[in-house]
């Protein structure tokens, strides 16, 4: 690859290209897994910069951009949320990032970043399972079948030795599909769920819906169950009950981020919790400044929205992986000056 970022006058820039294929065909979930956990115990470390996303609201859905720094890695992710997508034939979630070189600001490759968003945040999950659910889970319930359910189940199956799965979705198409993949991917049962509640019957349980309103309620959730809330990621958004919030441990991603657009974030508009009572970010539990699970019969809860720094540094590695194999195309962006 061609890129002399950090050498100007000596030629002319480009900047690495690298398609959805291209990054698909780099990113493992093993080594999402790994780079995910390293980078929330840099974040854990304070080793990172991380400002908050900046959003855009339409009436369609909306468009975030989120900038991070670690581990010499630096650019930014710009990603929408648009929930009417799937009837238009596109994905919910579309993203590119940008990765820069930290000693000059030069941009260094520009990638599809929609698989790679599915999969850091299925990655993320994982890593919040476990160090907080029970290490002998079994039963995984995921209320919401689209692409998220995908790859939070990859990531948990790779964690646990999952036995069976409970899938429920409002359409029952998208639940037969989840279904059959899972059948075809797992050593599992896989149960068709015809209710939320049902799917609530389990010991790690994802949230993965577009939902404003509860669609999990405090009577369903079993003492022990461990819940990944990954629906609620921007403002006005909930798919818990707030009474569960209020019984169980709840680990955030980013204290600033889910206060202002995670699970939590309409409980505490409304007062009925508050941020005081949410437990620690994930980064502390991962660097054993504060403790995980303190029982058996402890519900626990890992509030995501999503790290910037997740990007970035699965990005690095898909930049590592592109230039040792010779994937994407190199684009002109400077002529030299020198």
């Amino acid at each position: 690859m061609s890129i002399d970022a950090d050498a100007p006058g000596k030629g002319p820039i480009e900047v690495l290209w690298l398609s959805e294929q291209a990054v698909k065909s780099a990113l493992t979930m093993p080594e999402a897994l790994d780079v995910v956990e390293k980078a929330f115990r840099e974040h854990g470390m304070g080793r990172t910069q991380m400002p908050p996303k900046s959003y855009l609201y339409y009436p369609e859905g909306d468009l975030r951009t989120m900038p991070a720094f670690l581990n010499q890695a630096t650019g930014v992710k710009i990603v929408n949320v648009h929930p009417k997508n799937p009837e238009k034939g596109l994905p919910t979630v579309m993203a590119l990032v940008v990765l820069n070189s930290v000693q000059t600001g030069a941009p260094l490759a520009v990638m599809g970043a929609t698989h790679l968003t599915a999969v850091r945040t299925g990655a993320a999950g994982g890593i919040a399972a476990k160090y907080m659910a029970r290490p002998d889970s079994r039963r995984l319930g995921i209320i919401g079948a689209g692409a998220q359910a995908r790859t939070q189940m990859a990531a948990l199956a790779r964690l646990f030795a999952l036995e069976e799965v409970r899938a429920y979705d409002i359409s029952p198409e998208r639940c037969r599909a989840l279904a059959s993949e899972a059948r075809d991917l797992l050593k599992a049962r896989i149960v068709e769920c015809r209710s939320a509640e049902e799917a609530c019957d389990c010991d790690i349980l994802v949230t993965a819906t577009p939902s404003r309103t509860p669609v999990v309620r405090e009577a369903w959730i079993l003492p022990g169950t461990h819940i990944n809330a990954i629906g609620a990621d921007a403002k006005g958004k909930e798919e818990l009950e707030p009474a569960i919030l209020r019984k169980a441990r709840v680990v955030v991603d980013d204290m600033v981020q889910a206060i202002h657009s995670g699970e939590v974030n309409v409980p505490i508009s409304k007062g009925q919790y508050l941020p005081e009572d949410i437990h620690a970010e994930l980064g502390e539990i991962v660097t054993k400044k504060k403790s995980g699970r303190q029982s058996r019969e402890e519900i626990t809860i890992f509030d995501s929205t999503g790290l910037a720094i997740l990007d970035i540094a699965a990005a690095s590695l898909v930049l590592q992986r592109a230039v040792q194999r010779g994937l994407g195309q190199n684009m002109p962006f400077l002529a030299g000056i020198g």
